[in-house]
């Protein structure tokens, strides 16, 4: 049986931590930036925490898949 073969995609948007978390791109970070304050803005450039909703999926397509 060949090995499964992680999601490209959520390769290159999530990383891994070291003490098991995902961290990734803040939502609304993209378009429509004229209204939003620059404080907010700075913000949103750092990555965040993903919520254990999200990082459950994740973690299936990210190497290791739904072992770790």
């Amino acid at each position: 049986m060949p090995k499964m073969k992680s999601h490209s995609g959520a390769k290159k948007r999530f990383k891994k931590t070291s003490t098991g978390k995902l961290r990734g791109r803040h939502a609304y970070s993209s378009h429509i930036l004229e209204k939003k304050s620059p404080k907010r803005k700075r913000r949103m450039a750092r990555p965040v925490e993903i919520s254990d909703n999200d990082s459950k999926k994740v973690k299936k397509l990210l190497p290791g898949g739904a072992g770790r």
